[in-house]
């Protein structure tokens, strides 16, 4: 008896639950888009006729209320227009508190520049012979496509550099990138590109680059991301290098350095601690299968049995699976009086 009403009471409370759950979900907007989406288009119509098509939206919450909703342009087959609209708040009519209609010709105006900076990025890329098959959610950094082996990572990194330069000049000398401090770009292997989620043809170009979908499946796999340095305009071609790892290949990579570094300073400091920090690994100057870094450690651990703001560090150079490879130099007093790392370029 006492069984089944125990089981009577819990399938009331989940009866409850589900219903509060619904009843919230519904205050909130999120059970359907339908009449943002709507409103929306009512909107578009109304600023924008015939210019506007909405071509998908998707809920807000719980981050926010509301949906986003994005449209294509009808005369640029680049650019992406996305509207965060809440029908659902008492302030009917507005978006992020504005009026929906400024909101709505910012947007415009904002994708439409997005892609004119794009198509000035893909024509740079493209002049120099690199296809940009991805770009980051903001619309940079660019991913391009090349096979990275000893033999080529000086020439092909030296030929993605003028093509940053190229981009560069095309932006103009106003351009937040002319006046940046450095510009990346990424590197994805023939095979990882070739299997890359594409998405649909149809739908505009920088949505179907930025996608989440898309960059994941590029990621999930090693890439190279290239840094190049800016300064008054003029780009250092040569660059620099680093390989970018998925979170298991990273965690498997820094705890086979950090094992050996210990393993090696355990003769002068028997009791050394290895900090678990990894810090960035750049590949060595025409090398795919070099690269080195910082490995932070303790001489003594702390009360805790910890290193914590590790004042010394191993420069180690690495195989490809973080075996070190010649010498390790040891560094000292690699902070400052405020407790920041200063670690000695590499």
């Amino acid at each position: 008896m006492a069984e089944s009403r125990r089981r009577r009471w819990r399938a009331v409370m989940t009866g409850v639950l589900t219903a509060s759950l619904a009843a919230l979900l519904g205050a909130c907007g999120v059970v359907s888009t339908e009449d943002d989406r709507r409103a929306a288009e009512e909107l578009a119509g109304q600023h924008y006729p015939g210019r506007l098509t909405v071509i998908g939206a998707r809920t807000l919450f719980p981050g926010a209320g509301g949906s986003e909703v994005t449209f294509a342009v009808t005369d640029d087959r680049d650019a992406v227009v996305r509207l965060r609209i809440d029908t659902g708040k008492e302030e009917a009519g507005l978006c992020d508190g504005k009026d929906c209609a400024g909101v709505l010709a910012d947007a415009v105006r904002r994708g439409r520049q997005q892609a004119e900076d794009f198509r000035t990025l893909a024509a740079a890329f493209d002049g120099c012979g690199y296809e940009v098959v991805a770009l980051g959610p903001t619309g940079t950094p660019p991913y391009v496509v090349a096979e990275l082996t000893n033999d080529t990572v000086a020439q092909v990194l030296g030929e993605i550099g003028r093509c940053v330069q190229r981009w560069v000049e095309a932006s103009g000398p106003d351009s937040a990138l002319a006046k940046g401090k450095a510009s990346y770009v990424h590197v994805v292997s023939p095979a990882v590109a070739e299997r890359r989620d594409r998405g649909e043809e149809s739908w505009p170009t920088l949505m179907r680059l930025t996608r989440s979908d898309l960059l994941a499946s590029l990621t999930k796999h090693a890439y190279v991301s290239a840094s190049y340095a800016i300064e008054g305009g003029r780009v250092d071609t040569t660059g620099s290098a680093r390989v970018v790892r998925p979170f298991r290949e990273r965690q498997k990579f820094g705890e086979t350095v950090q094992g050996a570094v210990k393993e090696q300073l355990r003769a002068a400091h028997p009791r050394v601690v290895v900090s678990d920090y990894q810090w960035i690994w750049r590949l060595e100057p025409g090398r795919v299968d070099r690269q080195t870094g910082y490995v932070l450690y303790c001489p003594e651990p702390d009360a805790r049995g910890r290193c914590v703001n590790s004042d010394d560090a191993a420069l180690v150079t690495t195989d490809e699976k973080g075996v070190p490879v010649g010498r390790i130099r040891l560094v000292h007093d690699v902070r400052d009086g405020t407790g920041a790392l200063r670690l000695p370029p590499y």
